[in-house]
């Protein structure tokens, strides 16, 4: 019976996988030249905060304990919308994402909290 504790495979593993995330990130300093993203890439960064946000807030939106809502009577529903229109009324203004945010919290709590919705 072995006792328990971190074995050398484990701290191997730990070791192993520190390396390759201090080199990987710290390998824009090592270069003595300095580097440019291509323009392709520099414009597909720019979307890369409204798309991670929509990955987390869709299904979230969407969908209860797996299943898609079956109710129009959703706070969730009305707090997208309200978010999506100031997004579209706002984009390429300065904040649209935190105003999103913001607006689409201030539909969303009222009729939660207030409707029980």
């Amino acid at each position: 019976m072995s006792q328990p504790g971190t074995d050398l495979w484990t701290l191997g593993v730990i070791v192993g996988l520190t390396v390759v995330t201090v080199v990987t990130r710290s390998f824009f300093f090592l270069s003595s030249r300095e580097w440019q993203l291509p323009h392709w890439a520099q414009r597909g960064l720019q979307y890369a905060p409204i798309a991670a946000l929509s990955a987390v807030i869709v299904p979230e939106v969407v969908m209860t304990q797996g299943q898609f809502i079956s109710t129009w009577q959703d706070a969730r529903l009305f707090g997208a919308a309200a978010g999506a229109a100031f997004y579209f009324w706002r984009r390429g203004q300065g904040q649209a994402v935190l105003g999103t945010i913001v607006v689409g919290m201030a539909v969303y709590l009222p009729l939660h909290l207030g409707l029980g919705w």
